[in-house]
C-alpha cells in the first residue's frame, strides 16, 4: 500500500504562486519499472466534485493538464525524495480547493476510479 503525506497549501492572494509537495512512504519510485505507474493532483473545490488537475508518468516523459491550469500548473517528480509536486502560478479565486495527490499503477489518467492511493489532501485558497 503506497503512503501519500501531503504538506503545503494555505492562503494566498490572486497571481501568487504556491508548491505543494507529496511524500510517497513505504515505497521509491525507483523501486518501480519507470512506465510502470503514474502520479497525479485532483482538487475538489466547495460543494463540487473531485476533478482532474495534473498527471505525470512514471518515467517522466507524459504530463497532462486540465485545460484551466495549462500555461498555470506544474507537475513534477523528484525520485531522490520520492516526492511527487504541483507548482502553481498565477493563482485565481478559481483555483481554491482542497488539493489531492494520487497513485495509481499503470500509465496516466484523468479517471479518479484509476487512482490506487490518495493523499490526505490540503486546503488552497485563493484571495481575489
Amino acid at each position: 500500500q503506497v503512503q501519500l503525506v501531503q504538506s503545503g497549501g494555505g492562503l494566498v492572494q490572486a497571481g501568487d504562486s504556491l508548491t505543494l509537495p507529496c511524500v510517497a512512504s513505504e515505497f521509491a519510485f525507483s523501486s518501480y519499472t519507470v512506465a510502470s505507474y503514474a502520479m497525479g493532483w485532483f482538487r475538489q473545490a466547495p460543494g463540487k466534485e473531485r476533478v482532474f488537475v495534473a498527471a505525470i508518468s512514471g518515467n517522466d516523459i507524459v504530463t497532462d493538464y486540465t485545460d484551466s491550469v495549462k500555461g498555470r500548473f506544474s507537475i513534477s517528480k523528484d525520485n531522490t525524495k520520492n516526492t511527487v509536486f504541483l507548482q502553481m502560478n498565477s493563482l485565481k479565486p478559481e483555483d481554491t480547493a482542497i488539493y489531492y495527490c494520487a497513485f495509481k499503477v499503470g500509465l496516466t489518467s484523468r479517471a479518479l476510479p484509476d487512482y490506487d492511493s490518495w493523499g490526505q489532501g490540503t486546503q488552497v485558497t485563493v484571495s481575489s
